[in-house]
């Protein structure tokens, strides 16, 4: 059974910064897309960046380019998500997906999700 487990949302001022965390069971990194995406209140769920076979590839949306970095630790099963430069405009649950196949920032293709952690940005 897969499971995800993300840890290390808070409150941060803008400029700040945030590391992510998603711990996996069940599944092994170099079979599958790991990635993060995020929902503000009242938005629609949005790709923030995928890693693909054990961090072969790494890919990001254009909003977070320059600011996040997705990695991945394969020996942990987990999975990274570091945010500097924060804006108010990040703040959202961020959510840990893996997707048993090629890389797609399509939410849906996504097989397994984590629960979600809180990002609250203050300007």
């Amino acid at each position: 059974q897969v499971q995800l487990v993300e840890s290390g949302g808070g409150l941060v001022q803008a400029g700040g910064s945030l590391r992510l965390s998603c711990a996996a069971s069940g599944l092994t990194f170099s079979s599958y897309t790991m990635a993060w995406f995020r929902q503000a209140p009242g938005k629609e769920r949005e790709f923030v960046a995928a890693v693909n076979w054990g961090g072969a590839n790494t890919y990001s949306a254009d909003s977070v380019k320059g600011r996040f970095t997705i990695s991945s630790d394969n020996a942990k099963n987990t999975l990274y998500l570091q945010m500097n430069s924060l804006k108010p405009e990040d703040t959202a649950v961020y959510y840990c997906a893996a997707r048993r196949g090629p890389y797609s920032s399509y939410h849906p293709r996504y097989n397994y999700w984590g629960q979600g952690t809180q990002v609250t940005v203050s300007s």
